[in-house]
């Protein structure tokens, strides 16, 4: 079922809606360090943060949210709970580091790292990676609350407090914005992408998604982001310690244009590159991003998102292009779509064979029942239309990226 969304330039909101943007144009917010980090210390009753270098960036992300004047009060709100709630878990991490050091001494063993454009096959190899239970992976409820609260103890009425909380948070999310669940999921069985551990570095270009913040972009692309995938290999060594094992599966598509930092980082990974023709990819970017502007923004403008988000495909693709043979053939493999579609099977054992890891005709039986377990399409599909809704046609935005098809055999899609 095609699901055509025909507001998107000019949203009728529900009275849910208008009643969620009314109670937060009513929260008075100014982003500052002291602000965040002292609710942060109050509601972990802890104080050490570790290494005081994420100060500078904590200041730049919250210069950049006050410089978007359309942002709405509630993607304020959001924005100011999200990162007390990065700067609490920095506090946990640090405190479990503290009281058990033993942590830095595990070993991240040869993960499978998979990056790839969003909608470009990733999640849903992702995913079909996370049901093998020799793999650790990041589910979304664990993602938002790596370290477990005193409160997050289990009871007999919960079995797992930080799964509730992260499926109440989805169902309040899906009941705003009903047709996000297609989209981009956040269930809290969801295997969710890392970047929400470099986040607890106040680091990465998941901001980006978030609000309008060039000058952070600016700022993140200008430094090297080796001592965030250092705090992303730690936080990762106190998931382990918690809960293992120590094979982990993690995927962000950021890491297509952190590819140095990446290999620095994880060495002995095996690393998964999907391709797919990136208008695909862009086209449901800007289509999410004006979708949730009813929400999100003051003032629903089109032109917002098509002349953020193209530019910033250009500036991760030619990363991309530019770094990708940093990466060790005898541990990488480029997964193009037109291929994964036609036999994903042959690239499963590819990728099993590059990580060392035995994939037997059992397990490929138990990875094609996760794969039917978890086909989306019962939801329907988006219908995108890039004229209506932007203004621009997919030969206009692909003209943009040929030196992406010069170096990789995309096959274009989307006409």
């Amino acid at each position: 079922m095609a699901i055509d969304i025909t507001d998107l330039r000019d949203p009728v909101l529900s009275p849910a809606q208008r009643a969620a943007r009314e109670a937060a144009a009513a929260v008075p917010l100014r982003f500052t360090q002291n602000a965040i980090l002292g609710a942060a210390m109050e509601q972990t009753g802890l104080s050490d943060f570790g290494a005081d270098d994420f100060r500078e960036r904590l200041d730049v992300w919250c210069k950049a949210i006050e410089e978007d004047a359309n942002a709405s009060a509630l993607t304020r709100v959001n924005l100011f709970q999200m990162m007390i709630r990065y700067a609490a878990t920095r506090l946990r991490i640090e405190d479990i580091i503290g009281r058990h050091p033993e942590i830095l001494d595990i070993v991240i063993d040869r993960p499978i790292i998979v990056a790839g454009l969003p909608r470009s096959g990733t999640t849903h190899l992702l995913g079909l990676l996370s049901a093998d239970s020799r793999l650790r992976s990041l589910p979304w409820w664990e993602a938002i609350a790596p370290v477990p609260a005193p409160q997050d103890a289990p009871t007999s009425d919960d079995p797992n407090p930080r799964w509730t909380r992260a499926d109440q948070g989805w169902q309040g999310y899906e009941a705003m914005l009903p047709h996000m669940a297609i989209m981009h999921e956040f269930s809290a069985d969801h295997i969710s992408e890392d970047i929400e551990l470099q986040a607890v570095d106040f680091s990465s270009y998941l901001l980006e998604w978030l609000a309008y913040v060039p000058s952070w972009r600016d700022y993140y692309l200008s430094h090297d982001q080796s001592g965030t995938y250092a705090y992303l290999k730690k936080a990762l060594q106190v998931l382990t310690f918690l809960r293992g094992p120590n094979r982990w599966v993690i995927k962000c598509p950021q890491h297509m244009e952190q590819l140095p930092a990446l290999y620095r980082t994880f060495p002995d990974a095996t690393f998964v590159i999907t391709h797919r023709d990136p208008v695909g990819s862009i086209r449901s970017a800007m289509t999410m991003a004006l979708y949730a502007a009813r929400m999100l923004r003051t003032r629903v403008d089109a032109e917002e998102p098509k002349a953020y988000w193209i530019d910033r495909y250009e500036r991760l693709l030619r990363a991309c292009v530019r770094d990708r043979d940093v990466l060790p053939a005898a541990q990488t493999i480029d997964v193009y779509f037109h291929q994964w579609i036609k036999d994903p099977d042959s690239i499963l054992r590819e990728i099993y064979r590059l990580a060392d890891l035995p994939l037997s005709d059992a397990a490929l039986v138990q990875l094609h029942a996760y794969r039917a377990a978890h086909d989306s399409g019962h939801r329907g599909k988006i219908a995108y239309n890039l004229e209506r809704d932007f203004k621009i046609t997919a030969d206009a935005i692909r003209s943009r990226f040929a030196f992406y098809f010069d170096r990789f055999p995309v096959q274009p899609e989307v006409r």
